[in-house]
């Protein structure tokens, strides 16, 4: 079998079972959503909705993509190395019982022993982007929904370049606290996407959602062309021919970026295995 050609620094550490310094790593900090393979092999290893910030400076899953990689225990019991099944390649080693995800497992990885495939580089996904409030308690919904890949906290609608979430906040900048799901279209539909996204708040509050109130949790769907425009307009008629007087805004997708949020915003019921505090499904359709 033919393998990708390595580095020095690579070899050492993927070949030789080297460990790179924590908080170097490319893919420490890194949250774009997509697929973490092998950098000497190209196996698939990792989906980037098991990774999650540990603080240990070193990428972190809390599991694995199924048969890809294979565990050994180091010769002095001490810890558990961890290899992709294909090739032997050493990637790092694995934890357990530390009680920082649901799973209690963290596959603590080199960045040096990955390559990074995005969702964008997969045609089977689309993206739909949904306000309704806080942002955690979006997220977890349509991170619960079937054909969904994932779901990812961030900020849409503004003027200012790459806000934070103390600039939304405190500093006007017009953005909306936004999820992005990337969803597969051949398993949920965006009319499914959207029926959900006005069962998971209340579309006619006109000050923000439940108790959080201000402009950066109204209630709004990015529309990326025509066709959705004319879904969520359908579906906003039949809950006001219900009598419901919606508050949700149309907005064009195209004339706005999507600027995910910070890491610490990132799985925020996930990681937690709690619910959200403020965000609750009532049937509407």
């Amino acid at each position: 079998m033919e393998y990708n050609r390595l580095s020095p620094e690579e070899i050492r550490v993927i070949e030789n079972r080297g460990t790179e310094m924590p908080f170097s790593g490319k893919f420490d900090g890194f949250y774009e959503a997509g697929t973490y393979i092998c950098r000497k092999c190209n196996s698939p290893l990792f989906s980037s909705t098991d990774k999650f910030d540990s603080g240990s400076g070193w990428p972190s899953f809390d599991d694995a993509i199924d048969g890809a990689v294979k565990e050994i225990p180091d010769a002095d019991g001490r810890r558990v190395e961890i290899i992709c099944s294909n090739c032997g390649g050493h990637l790092g080693h694995v934890f357990r019982g530390e009680q920082i995800t649901p799973k209690n497992t963290r596959h603590c990885v080199n960045s040096i022993s990955l390559d990074f495939k995005p969702i964008e580089s997969e045609n089977k996904y689309k993206k739909a982007y949904f306000s309704a409030g806080c942002f955690w308690g979006v997220e977890y919904w349509f991170q619960k929904t079937n054909g969904v890949f994932d779901a990812n906290s961030g900020y849409m609608g503004g003027d200012t370049t790459n806000p934070t979430y103390r600039d939304i906040c405190y500093k006007n900048t017009g953005h909306l606290e936004t999820v992005e799901v990337i969803y597969n279209p051949k398993e949920v539909s965006f009319e499914e996407l959207t029926k959900l996204f006005f069962e998971i708040h209340n579309p006619e509050q006109i000050n923000g959602q439940g108790p959080d109130i201000g402009s950066q949790y109204l209630s709004a769907i990015f529309t990326n062309d025509n066709e959705e425009k004319e879904i969520a307009t359908k579906l906003i008629n039949q809950l006001e021919a219900k009598g419901m007087k919606i508050a949700t805004m149309l907005k064009d997708a195209n004339e706005h970026i999507f600027y995910i949020a910070e890491k610490e915003h990132q799985n925020y019921y996930k990681l937690r295995n709690s619910k959200p505090y403020c965000h609750s499904y009532t049937k509407r359709f």
